[in-house]
């Protein structure tokens, strides 16, 4: 049986970040598990840049500037202890990663580049051209091997194991053989990114973003935290959803409807294209209801105009955003706009993270960080530039907190992993046999339809009592869904019908939360009730799993310094 301290789950920046810090606490035995190569995680999709105060482009900067901008961008539904502590790691953060060997982008004098991003008061995006993910990646990746973490790629997660409220082990699947492994485990940490592809075709996300370290934890007694923020990116493509980064709009991209009009002026006339993202997405999203956008219906669209930059600024800002719209759209936006529509981006809600100075859960030596946890730094709305910082930042901290705890346990019994082992060989036989039955394509697409259609940019009851009715029989449906393969080997019907059990969980999490929380707030718009609530809901939406039972419950948000205002762009 594999054993480990530390047992890091996800590839991306916030796991990798974590398995490093891990691996240089002391001697253990570390491990990082992912079901892609490490380098394909998600965080390569991040494009834009990696927020903090560095005060290298403009002086007047400052941690605590930071920290108010993202609590605005929050909508104040963010934990201000938490957002303090965050922002107070980035700077030291970003230059341990410059030390590295990231190439970030430089100004003439050698300091690292910034530019500005939504919703920020400064310009502080540190940036390496428009691939800041990839770079990252692939440096921290180097980093592990240096540090001989033990990296076992392509093996999916199926389940965590717990007993007396500890974590004592996973259990998980080798995708080139089709084992089924326990595993035990000291220490946990979960990095395994959000759940965009709840909305499928509409999202940024990559195809790995499945929501299975939210439903893993979910089902061992973790509560899913404010489910319901789910933010959608104001740029993506219009045929597919891949990102336009916010990058573009950083370097002085307009966003045109079918007048020609730069119609952020009637949403947000300071900020323009640099409004919030949920902002600008409902500005995009409320042009093309009205009929100035370009198309019709979910092939509808608005303009991102990026010729006025000029030819070389975009070669040397923006290649790998030129290189997506050739590629996906067939447009060169050095001579044409692009077609765009808001895309489902990120999950502000996941894990519930209890103790942001450890990344703690409520299951002892169980640990969160990245797109997967909820802090509570992004509250409503995430800003542009806070994701890749929240997942090096945070990863550092969860990564030595598992350490620590790791140092100071010991292995349990190997009984209760073994079980969970072979009841998971169960479950694959009794998969993989059934010849009648839906198809996992059939309920993945229907399940991204009535998620984007009803529980999308706008909210409204009785559509989001149509997704949660939906939902319900889609999770029904799925008891009897058709594998179709038995092959042990790569395997990936068998994977991608796991995939889906682990949406539909999410997905019902964050109906449950969108349709009780009665207001409008960040990403979250209400049509129905259009006005933010402070009195009743400036609280976070706690959804915990009791038998087959989702159970709803709230959490007041801590204040520290800045009292919620109306917010203003």
């Amino acid at each position: 049986m594999l054993k480990y301290d530390v047992l890091v789950i996800g590839s991306g920046g916030a796991g990798m970040q974590a398995a490093l810090v891990a691996a240089k606490s002391g001697e253990l035995n570390v491990a990082l598990m992912t079901k892609v190569f490490p380098t394909r995680s998600a965080t390569c999709c991040a494009q834009g840049g990696t927020n903090a105060a560095l005060r290298n482009v403009d002086k007047s900067d400052s941690i605590e500037k930071h920290a108010f901008d993202t609590i605005k961008g929050s909508d104040f539904l963010a934990d201000q202890d938490a957002v303090e502590f965050f922002v107070s790691l980035l700077p030291e953060t970003i230059l341990e990663l410059d030390y590295f060997g990231v190439p970030f982008s430089r100004l003439e004098d050698g300091t690292i580049a910034q530019r500005p991003f939504g919703g920020q008061s400064h310009p502080r995006t540190c940036y390496s051209a428009d691939k800041i993910g990839a770079v990252v990646l692939h440096t921290l990746y180097e980093q592990c091997l240096k540090n001989q973490v033990n990296i076992l790629t392509e093996w999916f997660l199926l389940d965590l194991v717990v007993e007396n409220e500890q974590i004592i082990g996973v259990v998980a699947m080798n995708m080139k053989t089709g084992d089924i492994h326990p595993i035990l485990a000291k220490a946990v940490v979960l990095a395994t990114g959000g759940a965009g592809r709840v909305y499928w075709n509409r999202t940024t996300n990559p195809f790995a973003s499945t929501g299975d370290g939210m439903a893993a934890a979910f089902r061992v007694g973790v509560a899913l935290k404010d489910p319901e923020f789910v933010q959608f990116h104001p740029t993506g493509l219009a045929g597919t959803g891949i990102l336009m980064s916010e990058a573009c709009r950083g370097e002085g991209g307009y966003l045109l409807n079918n007048k020609g009009e730069r119609f952020m002026q009637r949403y947000a006339p300071e900020k323009m294209e640099l409004a919030t993202r949920d902002l600008v997405s409902q500005a995009i999203e409320t042009e093309i209801k009205e009929g100035r956008g370009f198309g019709e219906g979910i092939n509808a669209y608005v303009l991102l105009d990026l010729r006025h930059l000029g030819r070389e600024k975009i070669l040397e800002r923006l290649p790998q955003i030129r290189e997506l719209a050739i590629q996906f759209e067939g447009i060169d936006p050095i001579e044409q706009p692009i077609p765009v529509r808001p895309s489902c981006h990120y999950s502000m809600g996941g894990i519930d993270v209890i103790d942001y100075k450890t990344c703690a859960t409520v299951v002892k030596g169980l640990y969160a960080a990245g797109e997967c946890s909820c802090i509570s730094i992004h509250g409503a709305n995430r800003l542009g530039g806070n994701s890749t910082a929240e997942a090096v930042a945070f990863g550092k901290v969860a990564g030595k907190a598992a350490a620590e705890y790791a140092q100071n346990v010991g292995f349990s019994s190997e009984k209760k992993v073994n079980e969970c082992a072979k009841k998971w060989e169960n479950e694959y036989n009794i998969a993989v046999s059934r010849t009648n039955g839906p198809s996992v394509a059939s309920i993945r697409s229907r399940l991204a339809e009535t998620m984007w259609l009803n529980v999308g940019v706008f909210r409204k009851e009785k559509e989001m009592l149509q997704a949660a009715k939906d939902v319900d029989a889609l999770i029904e449906e799925y008891k009897y869904c058709v594998v179709g393969d038995k092959n042990r080997i790569y395997n990936t019907a068998f994977t991608q019908y796991i995939e889906l059990g682990n949406m539909l969980t999410v997905a019902k999490a964050i109906v449950i939360g969108a349709l009780n929380r009665r207001e409008s707030r960040g990403s979250h718009k209400r049509e129905d009730y259009p006005q933010r609530d402070d009195k009743n809901y400036l609280k976070h939406t706690i959804i915990t799993l009791e038998g087959s039972e989702y159970k709803l419950s709230y959490r007041p948000v801590v204040i520290t310094k800045y009292q919620p205002a109306e917010r203003r762009y």
